[in-house]
């Protein structure tokens, strides 16, 4: 039969819970922070929702792409593809296989906002 948990380790500095002591923590990195405690059996806490609290779900019809401010970067594909050109503080992730032209559309694009001043 196992031997039953009697105390467990936690980090200092994020609060992760280890079965076992480690000189480093396995979440966060944080060196000599996981220190003993009395281990307590608890039950997993779900976030609950209620059914108040549901958004509901709409069609891409509904939802208004025009209410951002946006500023064209004179490439009419890229333009299009963003909604519009792009919104002021945001972030694009552009991945793709190596080889594509990622690389050269950025390129193509700073040029073209340069020119726009």
């Amino acid at each position: 039969m196992a031997k039953a948990r009697t105390t467990t380790f936690f980090c200092k500095e994020c609060g992760a819970e280890s079965a076992k002591w480690a000189g480093q923590c396995p979440s966060c990195r944080a060196w000599n922070t996981l220190v003993e405690a009395p281990y307590e059996k608890t039950k997993a806490k779900g976030i609950r929702l209620s059914p108040f609290d549901a958004p509901s779900p709409v069609t891409f019809s509904q939802i208004d792409a025009g209410s951002e401010d946006r500023f064209e970067t004179g490439i009419k594909e890229f333009d299009r593809t963003l909604g519009g050109g792009i919104v002021k503080g945001s972030l694009i992730l552009l991945g793709g296989d190596p080889g594509i032209g990622k690389s050269t559309l950025l390129t193509q694009v700073c040029k073209a906002l340069s020119d726009k001043g």
